[in-house]
């Protein structure tokens, strides 16, 4: 069974997008079916039912639409949906022609439980190719005027919001198929009066390339208006004298794609809406300004429930699933290191690139970058030194892999041993060479990047920072050892992401030797080799043992930063991501200590040298992230304390 949480306490609602079958001017039978998918759905915890333009008619009538029996026969089918509504915890959008002063509309009538709460009429009307709206209808009022219809008196008007009582998330608002083609659709106000969801009743015609345009249309209205919006398309039933209609119905969230219908496959579109981080959004967007002027909302209720999300939680939101998008995203990301890298290069003058090459995955990923930069700059590999220096815990394993990555790169490689200096330094202090504490390790670190530094100036180049985001956030770096460089190229990318990167490179690089040593790279345990090795030679300190999965982190690192999402909603969208590979304790106890060491380590990434933003979550003080380093995590902690396993 999976995973089950309090939805609306965590912002989110059901939604979907159907085109039930229908016949054209059989107002009796489409209502039929609507009562019938709105059952179904209802049975399913859909909280929200978007469905088609004319869906009480059908969108081919013609010349019907000014007879009065189908203008009846639409009212009294949504006067049968409406009773049948009655006991359904669902807001549900339904297309017909309204009457009113003597005049017609294309409307969207919004009901729930019984209740028409309102009619949102079209305001942008096609009337050329196949299209001639304008024969029959004339464009919505935008200010909200009275109006009886169906049995009950309610507002009609393009100016209408519809509120949750309880999700002040969720807030309703509605346009019919051409307003979102039009150059500024309704939407667009909408979304800035305080709409969270746009719904689109449709009657889109399919034609060759149209359903690609239309992902692109409602993907980007989504984005542009940090919103969800739903599209809900006619289908089979429509007349096919001119136009046939594929029933592509799409959910759209901030600009992600979240369900698709394909054009002809009689489905539907069915997903989550996560509403609480639209709001998030809107609250961090500064350029994103409400205006609340000339709208009048109206108010509805739907009890809270329980949901087994259906939408995908990804176990690693940095890296993308497509194998062909994360090699995109990948190879961009290595550009966008190497781009950074050269101008700080040749800005400075630069006569090497310096960094301390271990074995390991990350200052790897910084080699890889360097060379690159020196392509871009048209210079020798040579110009980039990589220096390992072996001491206490480094194993044979990792200074080979050093070696060989070396010569397959075509850098300069050299050895500085650190033992006898960093002895002389447990000497200064008075530390006993066989007590591994933190001053052992972390006198190690900052032996590594005194000498590195050093190294630097006699030679005229500058050391290349080698930590990754996802130490940052943990603050698993020594300060002023290994979290201090010149230019930290890895700074904005997690440990999650650096793994793939790699791998991108040894499939791509094209010579064995390279792909070779890469491949053990990622198959060496990560660690910072700063305590004596196993009696076997192998690695004794396991980073991942200490500090926790670095899945996990990253996991928690994401919603952390990107949408300050509370703790209770990240363990809630662990359990839903990492179900069955993680039990629930051991998912809040790596939470617990993500909270704890993040806000106690914020000191380290209060000075941290530059490095390149490479995606939509960065640790810069100078950048996304800013927070005084003495902040109290009570609050956070004490909301993880509630929490049931």
């Amino acid at each position: 069974m999976k995973y089950s949480f309090p939805a609306f306490e965590n912002g989110f609602i059901r939604a979907a997008a159907a085109s039930p079958a229908l016949r054209v001017a059989d107002c009796t039978y489409n209502a039929d079916q609507i009562i019938g998918v709105m059952r179904e759905y209802a049975e399913k915890n859909v909280q929200l039912l978007c469905l088609p333009e004319f869906a009480l008619t059908g969108y081919t009538c013609g010349d019907l639409f000014l007879q009065d029996t189908l203008l009846r026969g639409a009212e009294d089918g949504l006067a049968a949906i409406l009773k049948a509504s009655e006991g359904l915890n669902v807001v549900v959008l339904v297309g017909l022609p309204v009457r009113h002063n003597g005049k017609l509309y294309n409307c969207a009538a919004v009901l729930c439980n019984g209740e028409l709460l309102g009619l949102v009429p079209k305001v942008h009307l096609p009337n050329y190719g196949e299209f001639y709206e304008k024969r029959h209808f004339i464009p919505g009022m935008r200010e909200p005027e009275c109006i009886e219809l169906a049995g009950q008196e309610t507002l009609i008007g393009t100016n209408l919001l519809f509120a949750c009582k309880q999700l002040p998330a969720f807030v309703l608002a509605a346009e019919v198929c051409e307003d979102l083609w039009s150059p500024i659709p309704p939407s667009c106000a909408h979304a800035l009066a305080g709409a969270t969801v746009v719904a689109n009743l449709s009657a889109s015609d399919e034609t060759v390339g149209k359903a690609a345009y239309r992902r692109e249309l409602v993907c980007g209205q989504s984005a542009r208006l940090l919103c969800a919006y739903l599209y809900a398309d006619a289908g089979h039933g429509e007349s096919t004298t001119d136009m046939t209609f594929a029933g592509h119905n799409l959910i759209a969230e901030n600009g992600s794609l979240l369900a698709d219908a394909a054009p002809f496959a009689g489905e539907d579109a069915v997903t989550e809406l996560d509403l609480g981080r639209m709001v998030q959004e809107r609250q961090r967007n500064t350029t994103f300004m409400p205006e609340t002027n000339g709208y009048t909302t109206v108010e509805f209720e739907l009890p809270p429930v329980e949901l087994a999300l259906i939408r995908p939680v990804s176990c690693t939101p940095f890296v993308p699933q497509d194998a062909a998008t994360r090699a995109e995203r990948c190879e961009l990301i290595l550009r966008i290191q190497a781009e950074g890298l050269a101008k700080r290069m040749e800005h400075t003058h630069a006569k090497c690139g310096v960094l301390g090459i271990s074995g390991g995955l990350d200052s790897c990923l910084a080699l890889l970058v360097a060379v690159r930069a020196c392509k871009v700059l048209g210079r020798d590999a040579k110009d980039i030194v990589a220096l390992t220096m072996p001491c206490f815990g480094t194993t044979k394993r990792t200074r080979s892999n050093a070696e060989i990555l070396c010569e397959a790169l075509g850098v300069t490689f050299g050895e500085i041993n650190i033992t006898e200096t960093v002895k002389s330094h447990f000497a200064d202090i008075g530390q006993p060479a066989d007590k591994y504490d933190v001053t052992f390790e972390n006198c190690q670190a900052r032996v590594r990047t005194l000498e590195l530094m050093d190294y630097a100036n006699k030679n005229g180049g500058f050391v290349i920072g080698t930590g990754d985001l996802s130490e940052l956030a943990l603050g698993w770096a020594t300060y002023n050892g290994d979290h201090m460089s010149m230019y930290g190229v890895n700074t904005g990318v997690p440990k999650t992401l650096v793994r793939h990167i790699v791998q991108y490179v040894a499939d791509t690089c094209g010579n064995d030797t390279l792909r070779d040593v890469l491949v053990d790279i990622l198959d060496t345990p990560v660690s910072p080799e700063l305590l004596p090795t196993a009696a076997d030679g192998t690695i004794a300190q396991q980073t991942e043992k200490l500090v926790g999965p670095y899945e996990l982190h990253d996991f928690y690192l994401y919603y952390v930063l990107r949408f300050g999402f509370s703790p209770t909603k990240i363990y809630h969208l662990a359990r839903t991501a990492f179900d069955g590979r993680y039990e629930p304790e051991v998912l809040l106890a790596w939470l617990k200590n993500f909270y704890r060491r993040f806000f106690a380590q914020q000191f380290k990434r209060s000075c941290l040298p530059d490095g390149p933003k490479v995606g939509s979550v960065t640790l810069s003080p100078r950048g996304d992230w800013r927070m005084p380093s003495d902040a109290c995590n009570t609050l956070w902690m004490a909301e993880l304390e509630k929490l049931e396993v």
